[in-house]
Order: C-alpha cells, then sequence, then structure tokens
C-alpha cells in the first residue's frame, strides 16, 4: 500500500553506518599512515587493491508496499597479496575516491558498503565502522551488511522516539 501522501521513503542512512563523507573526512589528516580494512577478525592482505568504486540511486517497494529511496555507495576491495609489505597508506585510498569522484558524482551522505572478495569467495557485502588508529595504522572494522525491514526499523524507531522524555518539563514542548 502507498503512504497516504504518495511521496517515496527516503530511507535515512543508519546511524552505524559509515558515509563516504566520513570516511574521508576521517583520513584527511592520516594520509601518510596504513590503511587496513578487517573483516572476518582479520586484515586484509598488504596488496589489496580498490577494483571499483560505484555510485546508485535507488527506488524499490518494501514488503508493504511503501515505496522507498536511497543513493549508496560501493568500494570494492580485491583482498590479494600483490602490493608489497605494506597496506595502502590512506592518502592513495582518498586520492583513488576523489579521482572517482571527478568522473561519477558521489553522494557524500550515501550510504557505503563494501564488496570484499580474495577473487575465490563470492563477494561479501559490508557495512563499516567509524576508523581508528591503532598503533600507527588507520584501521577500518567491515561487518557483514544485516539484510532488514524498513517498516519494521521505522516502527522501532518511532517507538523509540515515542518513549524518550520531551524535554524533562511536566509537559511536552
Amino acid at each position: 500500500m502507498l503512504s497516504s501522501d504518495n511521496r517515496k521513503n527516503v530511507t535515512p542512512v543508519d546511524p552505524s553506518d559509515l558515509t563516504i563523507g566520513d570516511l574521508m573526512a576521517a583520513l584527511a589528516d592520516c594520509k601518510d599512515k596504513p590503511l587496513v580494512f578487517r573483516y572476518g577478525g582479520r586484515a586484509v592482505k598488504p596488496g589489496y587493491h580498490v577494483t571499483e568504486v560505484k555510485a546508485g540511486q535507488f527506488a524499490a517497494l518494501d514488503c508493504e508496499a511503501n515505496p522507498e529511496s536511497w543513493s549508496e555507495i560501493f568500494v570494492q576491495l580485491w583482498d590479494v597479496d600483490e602490493g608489497g609489505p605494506v597496506h595502502m597508506p590512506a592518502g592513495k585510498f582518498a586520492a583513488i575516491i576523489r579521482k572517482v569522484s571527478d568522473h561519477v558524482a558521489l553522494d557524500q551522505a550515501a550510504k557505503l558498503t563494501f564488496e570484499v572478495s580474495d577473487g575465490v569467495r563470492p563477494m561479501e557485502l559490508h557495512r563499516a565502522a567509524q576508523p581508528s588508529v591503532v598503533g600507527g595504522v588507520i584501521e577500518v572494522e567491515l561487518t557483514p551488511r544485516p539484510a532488514s525491514c524498513k517498516p519494521r526499523d521505522r516502527w522501532l524507531t518511532e517507538q523509540k522516539a515515542a518513549s524518550q522524555p520531551c524535554c524533562g518539563a511536566s509537559r511536552c514542548c
């Protein structure tokens, strides 16, 4: 069923998801530090490649037939050991993203998904956590991107908001 005003629901980025803008801002002051993506309990190999960066605009119907729309950026990582003994510097990764943005419009607030494969196993979809500096290395933890039910997610968000006190006063502001 369509929403009563017949407009598409713009799917917000999950606050636990990192956007490409967030990632680029976090890397800005650390361009010489190695950038290490971690997934499945281990780091990508030092020779990993960024093989593709894609930007997409999506329109869909959710499981209650509500129209949805969102933008998403996919960064494909090839987890191979061909680049030498150290991981790619953050500045090189940022330069790759900037080069892509010269040719492809990258919405800085778009949902960011990493596609990771070693070239043998199937590609896995991951979301990224906020980067952290660990022993002189920038680490970005990637976790599998779970499926979700958007109507349920909206309902849970509404329930959580309804249970929060408005402003601490005896009546809502």
